[in-house]
């Protein structure tokens, strides 16, 4: 059975590697809408359109028919968490709107969240987070996207998924939120400068529990969840399957680097890494990377969020298993080997 994906956000970590999990796929084919938009010719037809501007997609849809599946990965950054809900509904809106229009095939919408849903990023909570905690105070623009899916695939008649990662590693250039960037330039600037590898965040979040999810895993599961009928209008916590300390951790980070691990030293990286950029063209040029802009890789805003996190980060991710979805993967390895796959880009020094 034949089955077109739609994936909105597809140049983005998790959109781009949904997008190409899915178009090495039988069956699938696979068109990836996006800002920037990029190669229509290859295993995935990407295609350039505006959320903000119906019209757009609205072209961009009646240019690929026979759209059976959305997955839905765009997210557009705000200062405050009250202004990030007005322009990701209205993105998330505009796809739905055209779609019940332009795509009268349509079977699934799945929508990626994040712990957000569980007040993650407001301070402690319950912990193991469970899909079935109850809301905490608005605003929230996770729970308002779910709760317009929700209205929609009651009208439509089809069906829904929610899929809530932890913070998503994966390759991905010019992403707001991209932790193993951010591990992996903050550390080769730290060897360059011929300083030890200090971990920058607040004191308590050294010892916190916290996890990770693997962007390959993750696209496995989006599409498992909307394609497996038991996972029909439900939503699942998905993760890599174990638990660390960055006390932990960060030595291994450390030695894959070549670097000595100094105490902890809370700091800005928003602030110290502020004058680097010359830095980082030296060594563009001194190690013959990729020339990447350091506005590109360097997403010391979302280190500094996740760095901040002095209480215990993770959820229950039973569910996904009772459902039927049993990857896993080794947090310590996926890091390792994304730090290789940039090293292999030329986009940090071998």
């Amino acid at each position: 059975m034949s089955r077109t994906a739609l994936v909105v956000g597809a140049r983005g970590v998790i959109g781009g590697t949904l997008a190409e999990h899915l178009a090495g796929l039988p069956d699938w084919n696979v068109v990836g809408l996006s800002r920037r938009g990029g190669p229509a010719d290859g295993p995935v037809r990407h295609v350039a359109a505006d959320l903000f501007d119906p019209a757009s997609v609205r072209d961009a849809l009646r240019a690929h028919p026979g759209i059976t599946h959305v997955f839905y990965a765009a997210y557009q950054d705000r200062p405050t968490w009250s202004e990030l809900v007005g322009p990701n509904v209205t993105m998330l809106r505009t796809v739905l709107d055209v779609a019940g229009d332009e795509a009268p095939d349509l079977q699934h919408v799945s929508l990626m969240q994040g712990y957000k849903v569980y007040g993650a990023h407001l301070g402690p909570f319950s912990t193991p987070a469970k899909e079935s905690d109850p809301p905490h105070m608005p605003p929230e623009f996770n729970v308002d996207q779910q709760h317009l899916v929700e209205e929609r695939a009651a009208a439509g008649g089809w069906t829904w998924s929610a899929i809530r990662p932890s913070v998503v590693a994966g390759f991905g250039l010019g992403n707001p939120m991209n932790l193993g960037v951010v591990l992996a330039v903050y550390a080769s600037i730290s060897k360059e400068l011929g300083v030890p590898l200090r971990f920058p965040g607040k004191l308590g979040a050294f010892d916190a529990l916290l996890e990770l999810t693997d962007a390959g895993l993750l696209a496995e599961a989006t599409v498992w969840a909307a394609t497996d009928p038991r996972c029909a209008n439900e939503a699942f916590n998905i993760a890599n399957g174990d638990l660390f300390r960055w006390n932990r951790m960060w030595p291994a980070i450390a030695d894959a680097f070549g670097l000595e691990v100094a105490p902890p030293l809370p700091m800005s990286l928003q602030d110290v890494m502020a004058d680097k950029e010359p830095v980082w063209d030296q060594m563009v040029a001194r190690h013959g990377l990729a020339p990447t802009p350091y506005a590109d890789v360097s997403s010391w805003a979302f280190g500094d969020f996740v760095f901040s996190w002095d209480y215990d980060m993770f959820a229950d991710t039973s569910k996904s298993r009772r459902f039927g979805f049993h990857r896993y993967v080794d947090t310590e390895a996926m890091l390792l080997g994304l730090f290789d796959d940039l090293r292999k880009r030329r986009i940090i020094p071998g």
